[in-house]
């Protein structure tokens, strides 16, 4: 059962869909002769949840790269809800990439910036009013459980807290991508179980959820499909 942040989140707008993301024949070979992707396919259906498994070098930070359009595939097709990368100019990737919210594994939140003005700036950013932002921040605070951490700052917060600024951060202008990057790498066991458990929630409201990882114990206790690739091939038998 939904608690009320989450009907509150979806109240306050409706176009919290996810986009449908295709991965087609992708490859991606650097200046330097290194093929960090090798003919990648694959789908995944509006409003899923992913894993992107794999070791050091197996091409996942090149993958999710591709998709923020920070680096072009050298072949392949790739396709985001109904935008076809490939037809995205320079001037169209800022208002793009507004539609993906991005967790980091070191959070990359502001230690001079209390919880609540590192959350309300990705909003300030984008010109929402002052109301408009108190409102959308009080709920995501209440989404990921940090209501009565408003006013602290990072310092006095666990690596499991600031993970959850980090993912209010990524998830307060209500995009439809959401992309963590090794996001519990810093966490012990029970912080990592705990940061899945809000991101499937996050999936839950309508996001596309897709995580970096290379941790199996995670990947294995939530049960959500996994893509695998191994130095930049994608590993069918392996993909669940």
């Amino acid at each position: 059962m939904k608690n009320d942040s989450d009907n509150l989140l979806i109240n306050e707008i409706e176009r919290l869909k996810g986009p449908e993301i295709v991965f087609e024949n992708v490859t991606k070979e650097y200046p330097n002769g290194v093929r960090a992707l090798d003919d990648v396919s694959f789908r995944v259906a509006p409003g899923g949840f992913a894993f992107l498994m794999g070791e050091s070098g197996a091409g996942k930070s090149s993958l999710i790269k591709l998709m923020m359009m920070e680096e072009k595939p050298t072949s392949g097709r790739i396709v985001i809800g109904d935008v076809n990368l490939a037809d995205v100019g320079r001037g169209g990737i800022p208002y793009f990439r507004r539609e993906i919210g991005v967790v980091f594994q070191d959070f990359r939140i502001i230690r001079s910036f209390s919880v609540y003005e590192n959350i309300a700036l990705a909003m300030e950013m984008l010109g929402y009013d002052r109301k408009s932002i108190d409102r959308r921040v009080g709920i995501v605070l209440d989404l990921v459980g940090l209501s009565d951490k408003r006013d602290e700052m990072p310092d006095h917060l666990s690596g499991g807290e600031q993970q959850r600024v980090a993912i209010a951060r990524a998830v307060v202008n209500l995009p439809g991508l959401i992309i963590a990057d090794e996001p519990t790498g810093n966490l012990d066991t029970h912080n990592s179980l705990e940061i899945m458990r809000l991101l499937q929630k996050i999936n839950s409201l309508g996001a596309t959820v897709i995580v970096s990882t290379h941790e199996k114990d995670i990947v294995e206790a939530t049960g959500q499909r996994v893509i695998s690739l191994a130095h930049g091939v994608r590993q069918l038998s392996q993909d669940f």
